[in-house]
């Protein structure tokens, strides 16, 4: 025990003289030459030379060890004053070298003080019970950093206004006389101070609950108070819907009388309305044997002018067959051979069957090439039905449906003049307000689908109108509108298609 409190004295019990200019890690205030010991020293050797100090504090530190040594504390270090210890070891540590801190502790050195507080407080505990020559440096680090409190507890007073924890923790490290009669005096006063401040929180929660038991017992008496009203309000509501049932079956009483007034007077109706009926079936009946009467006179006068008209007409048949048999004569006569040409027979054009709009595609033409449409006007007697919006919409949608109604048609009617084809552009016509008021251009033919009708359903009865196997183009995008006028056997084209065409010079 002697070698382990000599141990700091040696090198250790020099390193104050260095701290006394700088504080130390536990932010205590350096170390003073005021102390008794160390005047005493100084005057002892004439010059207060400093190792003299230093050795007299480790004789201090070693009568202190063995005075304390013998003391022990017969139940565990109170949490308060643990915590003081742990936080006292945990701001010296940092300040001691490395190879005079115990094995357990070295991998804390290099943490912050708070750090070390919180995640080595165990260890640091441990070690300042089990390892003497550890809580010894520890004690030599407090004694700088608290010089007054420690000269206290050596010298056997216990400063009146130092908080007992602070004292109990110092006395624990310091190990002075009668530090274990200290360290059990804060415990107790620690458990005194916890059970005046539960008890205060108890006194304080109970007369919290009894001002709440207060404003229950109030607001239970109001309430009872607004209960008591508001069964004196339907009592007295009650009683006037008494009187207003009593009140209304007296209505009830008469109105059922009044019912059964108006019962007899509605079955008097009754009667009169079917005698009146009677009446006017009668009438009906006698007004129906006139009309039969007079269809029967109506009826001979059909048939008399029935028989004034075949009179006409057999004279009309005479002459008819007056001027056939003449003709037949005269052809006996000139001996006419009969007819088997007629003069369209003699015009030079393509028959049906020869060829036909679907025969065009089969000449490797790309479906948005002009010549194709050309090649497809070229055909005799071919119809183009244009779907005008959505030529429109397909090529220049940003303006006006006038402007694009203009347009269009006038690009039409250059292609209906070149190619001598026969157009008809249709319009959707069933959102119009009023008449579309305009001048179609020569050789174009507009039509504007009908109210309820819409320029696809216009397209498909124009196709649909022309004879089985005349040729008839139809131009637009619409799928469903190609796919009906090709079943109906005419030929669906894109709309670029005919733009392309139209912006062809």
């Amino acid at each position: 025990m002697v070698d382990a409190a000599k141990e700091p004295g040696g090198p250790q019990g020099r390193q104050p003289a260095a701290d006394a200019r700088t504080p130390d890690a536990a932010g205590a205030a350096p170390s003073g030459t005021d102390a008794p010991a160390e005047a005493a020293a100084g005057e002892e050797s004439g010059g207060g030379d400093e190792p003299a100090a230093a050795v007299d504090g480790s004789d201090r530190d070693v009568a202190g060890s063995a005075t304390g040594g013998a003391e022990t504390l017969d139940r565990p270090l109170p949490e308060g004053v643990r915590r003081r210890v742990v936080g006292l070891a945990s701001d010296a540590l940092g300040g001691l070298p490395l190879a005079e801190l115990p094995q357990s502790l070295r991998q804390y050195a290099k943490f912050t003080p708070a750090r070390r507080a919180k995640y080595a407080a165990t260890a640091l505990a441990a070690a300042l019970e089990a390892e003497p020559a550890f809580r010894s440096r520890i004690a030599e680090r407090l004694r700088l950093g608290q010089p007054d409190l420690v000269r206290a507890l050596e010298s056997g007073t216990v400063p009146g206004a130092a908080d007992p924890m602070d004292v109990a923790a110092a006395a624990y490290l310091v190990r002075s006389a009668g530090w274990s009669r200290l360290v059990a005096e804060a415990g107790e006063e620690a458990e005194r101070a916890g059970a005046e401040g539960a008890a205060a929180e108890a006194a304080r929660l109970v007369e919290k609950l009894q001002a709440e038991l207060a404003e229950v017992r109030s607001a239970a008496r109001a309430d009872l108070d607004r209960q008591r009203a508001e069964s004196e309000d339907v009592r007295r509501e009650a009683d006037s819907l008494r009187r207003r049932l009593r009140s209304l079956e007296s209505d009830t009483r008469r109105a059922q009388a009044e019912t059964r007034k108006v019962a007899a007077e509605l079955e008097a109706v009754r009667a009169q309305a079917a005698a009146e009926r009677n009446t006017a079936e009668s009438e009906a009946r006698r007004l129906r044997h006139r009309v039969t009467e007079l269809e029967n006179v109506a009826e001979q006068g059909r048939r008399s002018a029935r028989e004034g008209r075949s009179v006409e007409d057999m004279r009309l048949r005479l002459l008819l067959d007056t001027v056939l048999q003449s003709a037949q004569g005269l052809q006996r006569e000139l001996a006419l051979p009969v007819s088997q040409i007629r003069p369209a027979d003699l015009v030079e054009a393509v028959e049906p069957g020869s060829a036909s709009p679907h025969d065009v595609a089969r000449r490797g033409l790309a479906e948005d090439d002009p010549a194709l449409l050309d090649q497809l006007l070229a055909i005799p007697q071919v119809h183009l039905v244009v779907d005008g919006y959505n030529v429109t919409k397909t090529g220049y949608p940003t303006l006006p449906l006038e402007q694009q109604r203009i347009r269009l048609l006038g690009g039409l009617a250059m292609l209906a003049q070149r190619t001598q084809a026969e157009v008809t552009c249709v319009f959707d016509g069933q959102d119009l307000d009023v008449p579309v008021i305009m001048a179609p251009p020569r050789g174009v033919r507009v039509r504007f689908s009908r109210t309820g009708e819409t320029a696809d359903e216009l397209i498909r009865r124009l196709v649909r109108a022309e004879p089985q196997g005349r040729p008839v183009v139809v131009v637009s995008t619409d799928r469903e509108v190609a796919e009906g006028v090709r079943k109906a056997g005419a030929r669906p084209v894109a709309s670029v298609l005919l733009l392309n065409r139209l912006a062809r010079p």
